[in-house]
């Protein structure tokens, strides 16, 4: 694994953003493991995760010039990764939505810089069913702006539907329909390489490895 793979991890379990146990998801799978980008709760942590999206980034080579953070959990996170990117230099504006549009004031949902003419990426924890990232990507088209990616902390790499083939996860299937590259600081295999090495954690393996046999996508 790369560095910023194993930082993200280990960030995420001291953060208790990912947990190991029993945990029915809105999929209604039960999982031996949860993860809730809302625990990074300090500016130490979020910090520490902007730097960790950085280096995805770079690593991963994507083209951008703009970042939107879809409501809710993607307006701290882009904000963060703006931090950090100004940090190393790179001056980068950034936006978000509103969940309702505002009809007083300046109204509309979007806050922040424009979008049209940029080349925008979308920050954001996960992807589960989709629906957030494409509602995010057609208001970027709407607001003009070109979608140059998405960027997302964990992918579980399962299938979002048991009976769809090939076996895409979700991320797989945004990327697909839209022909866009997402990019994951970590995913699943990720998981099973970083607790293989951590004594702690080595209990973990074999619920994890049977969720990734049953699940996984390929």
């Amino acid at each position: 694994m790369t560095d910023h793979r194993t930082r993200f991890l280990r960030l995420a379990i001291e953060a208790q953003a990912l947990r190991f146990g029993e945990f029915v998801l809105k999929s209604g799978r039960t999982s031996p493991y949860f993860f809730n980008a809302g625990r990074f709760d300090s500016g130490t942590l979020l910090s520490g995760l902007a730097a960790c999206y950085a280096d995805a980034l770079e690593q991963a080579g994507t083209g951008f010039d703009m970042l939107f953070g879809p409501a809710y959990k993607g307006i701290p996170l882009a904000t963060a990764l703006a931090c950090e990117f100004a940090r190393r230099g790179r001056d980068l504006p950034v936006a978000f939505d509103r969940k309702e549009a505002k009809d007083h004031g300046e109204g509309g949902s979007l806050i922040g810089a424009p979008m049209a003419g940029r080349r925008v990426l979308v920050v954001d924890d996960v992807i589960t069913a989709g629906t957030a990232v494409r509602h995010a990507l057609a208001l970027i088209s709407q607001a003009g702006g070109t979608p140059a990616g998405i960027v997302i902390a964990l992918d579980r790499q399962e299938v979002a539907d048991d009976a769809a083939v090939p076996r895409r996860s979700a991320a797989q299937a945004v990327a697909h329909a839209h022909g866009l590259p997402v990019v994951a600081v970590a995913g699943l295999d990720d998981l099973l390489a970083f607790t293989s090495e951590n004594a702690k954690l080595s209990a973990e393996q074999a619920r994890l490895r049977a969720y990734r046999e049953r699940y996984g996508a390929g």
